[in-house]
């Protein structure tokens, strides 16, 4: 097998023995009951390098922690509404547990790509990861994205549920179109970051030596900081509308994003919400 590209697959190629318990190993993976998760260790490839693991859900919800290991653990948990249709076992038969999550786990050099049969079922992603690990995360239905202890590069986007970040460090560019954004950074880096939502509000707390420039939007919501923020006032955007050699009419209209600063600037942190409040809060402060 190819050193530079590992594919780890559940196959349960052996029954449960239901007298034991015991199973046959299949590579990373062993046989497990349906109460249990199924499980993959995956390696990478230089340890000594921060890892990108990617995760993808059409149903469920994704839970990153960090851990202080250095392998990548994932662990998938079907929801199991298909049991409470599952016809009963015949007089003198039992039913035989399978894998129903079909985790597929993939390494290539430091990146890690999780994928499930989340579109068949709701299924919910556990993954342990390394501290130093950035994150590219998306699901649509059905399920929450928590991210715990996390320094690195943070990317998520959540369709239908809400966004969780606590103790993190880095950056973050993070997405909940139906749901809330709640993130508390222990240290930041000097990269701009991003925080978007359509129907929820953005609550992110902040170290209190924070430096940014800040860009905030909130259409049907309001915007609150303990910060002491600099607002700049808007200035006025002339737009012409006519012909080419034509004079045309113009009209003049003020940008309804906020723009300040946090202790005299620094890289671009934006906020852009519809229908939710905007919090912006300084770790330490009283609340």
């Amino acid at each position: 097998m190819n050193k530079r590209a590992k594919l780890f697959s559940i196959v349960f190629a052996a029954v449960v023995l239901a007298c034991t318990g015991l199973a046959a190993p299949v590579g990373h993976a062993q046989a497990v009951s349906a109460s249990s998760p199924d499980r993959i260790a995956v390696k990478l490839d230089d340890p000594s390098r921060p890892a990108l693991v990617k995760a993808s859900l059409v149903n469920g919800g994704i839970t990153v922690k960090a851990y202080a290991g250095q392998e990548v653990v994932v662990e998938a948990r079907s929801r199991g509404e298909e049991a409470q249709n599952e016809k009963p076992a015949p007089n003198g038969m039992h039913r035989l547990d399978v894998s129903r999550t079909g985790l597929t786990v993939e390494e290539e050099n430091n990146e890690v790509s999780v994928s499930t049969d989340s579109f068949m079922r709701p299924i919910d992603l556990t993954i342990s990861v390394p501290v130093h690990t950035s994150l590219k995360l998306s699901a649509v239905n059905d399920g929450d994205i928590i991210v715990n202890g996390v320094d690195g590069e943070i990317d998520v986007n959540d369709v239908n549920g809400a966004v969780t970040l606590n103790h993190v460090s880095g950056s973050c560019v993070a997405h909940a179109l139906n749901g809330r954004i709640l993130a508390t950074f222990e240290r930041v880096s000097q990269k701009p970051m991003a925080f978007s939502s359509l129907n929820g509000d953005i609550d992110v707390t902040f170290p209190a030596d924070l430096r940014a420039n800040l860009n905030i939007r909130s259409d049907r919501g309001d915007i609150f900081s303990d910060f002491d923020v600099q607002l700049q006032a808007a200035a006025p955007k002339q737009v012409t509308e006519g012909s080419e050699g034509h004079s045309g009419k113009y009209r003049v209209k003020i940008d309804r994003t906020v723009h300040g600063t946090i202790n005299g600037g620094g890289p671009e942190i934006q906020f852009t919400n519809f229908q939710g409040s905007v919090y912006i809060r300084k770790a330490g402060a009283a609340h």
